[in-house]
């Protein structure tokens, strides 16, 4: 006689975002890096809107994405600080997604990004089936990937050419185009949660900074105070 297993819990041979971690018990490095999460958000959505106008994409920030299945689970996973997956529902029946799975989606992230918080070795570290470089341009294989460290004010992007990350080069403005999204990534220092740092922010392709929500109302403000209007509180 077989015994009866509750499908809700038992872990199946290709197991779903249910069954899966959505933490490894690790938790954010330092204080910059949630504010930077949000930040990168909230200047592509308006992109993204456009792109997507059925809502068909989801992005991840520090969110875990498997790509093989281990003991324990969340050994075959990486959590990259900020990515974004076009083409996929932002739901699943009705769920909030506890993490990306791979041999589930099939779609890979066009474009994921790691914040620095060691000296870099991690990010780029190209041991097999281990380092997180490798795993990313052998396995999960996003298009783009970038390397930010708010130490250095500084950002590399990585493009997969041919099977293998190549390291782009920055245009005249010091920014790298990610043109399959219409923008450009670069370092922008200023002022944001109110800290004044080299954040990573995006432009589009002929320079013009995106900007956030907060700063598109403070623009409408100032023009229509130009023109003899008080905007209404």
């Amino acid at each position: 006689m077989t015994s009866a297993t509750d499908p809700s819990t038992a872990l199946t041979p290709f197991p779903d975002h249910t069954q899966l971690p959505e933490s490894d018990g690790t938790f954010v490095k330092n204080f910059q890096e949630h504010p930077q999460s949000i930040l990168l958000t909230d200047l592509i959505k308006p992109i993204l809107q456009k792109r997507h106008p059925d809502g068909q994409y989801c992005i991840g920030q520090d969110s875990g994405i498997y790509w093989r299945i281990t003991d324990p689970p969340e050994k075959g996973a990486e959590a990259p600080d900020w990515f974004y997956v076009g083409n996929v529902p932002p739901t699943l029946d009705g769920q909030t997604r506890r993490s990306y799975v791979l041999w589930r989606e099939f779609i890979a992230p066009l474009i994921a990004l790691e914040f620095v918080s060691g000296d870099g070795s991690e990010e780029r570290d190209k041991t097999p089936w281990k380092g997180k470089f490798w795993i990313y341009e052998q396995v999960i294989r996003p298009p783009f990937y970038g390397i930010y460290e708010v130490n250095k004010a500084s950002v590399e992007v990585y493009e997969l050419i041919g099977g293998q990350y190549q390291l782009l080069t920055a245009n005249e403005r010091g920014h790298y185009a990610i043109n399959p999204l219409g923008v450009e990534l670069g370092i922008w220092q200023g002022q944001y949660y109110n800290i004044e740092l080299p954040w990573l922010r995006w432009w589009d392709l002929q320079g013009n900074l995106l900007l956030t929500g907060e700063e598109r109302a403070d623009r409408l403000t100032a023009q229509l105070r130009s023109l003899g209007i008080e905007p209404e509180v």
